[in-house]
């Protein structure tokens, strides 16, 4: 995951969970801890690393595009491939962030989630009367006539 990247949804997170980035990551390891929590902390990483993107293609086209820069270095190819790149990017960036909205707005808060429960797995260890037990593997078997 991406802890160590910033993303544009930190604040979000840390308004709905009540504490910063770098503590959520630390309670989302803990067994007991909330499904959408893991969730929240997972497309904020793939949020993150989106953003990152951006942000290299963007300093990529800026670069190219410098004014002091040779005229004769500039490809249109190139930059229609970092415009490709570019949408492709910022496209994603919106559905993880659309997402990430959602979850964030639909979860019931952290007060109110539902915590799992664990439970010890039981076992049954009552002998069955005889008339339960298993049938011969001829049971029910049609008899063959006889000519």
């Amino acid at each position: 995951m991406s802890r160590d990247r910033a993303s544009s949804m930190d604040g979000d997170l840390q308004q709905v969970f009540g504490a910063p980035v770098s503590a959520l990551y630390e309670a989302a390891a803990d067994p007991d801890a909330s499904p959408a929590l893991g969730r929240a902390l997972e497309l904020r990483s793939f949020l993150a690393l989106t953003e990152e993107q951006v942000a290299r293609v963007r300093n990529r086209v800026h670069a190219d595009m410098d004014p002091g820069r040779d005229m004769g270095d500039l490809s249109a190819d190139q930059l229609r491939f970092d415009a490709q790149w570019l949408e492709a990017a910022l496209e994603a960036r919106d559905g993880y962030r659309a997402a990430l909205g959602e979850l964030l707005r639909t979860m019931p808060p952290p007060a109110q989630q539902p915590r799992p429960v664990r439970t010890a797995q039981l076992r049954a260890t009552a002998a069955l009367p005889a008339s339960a037990a298993p049938a011969s593997p001829r049971a029910g078997a049609a008899r063959a006539r006889r000519p």
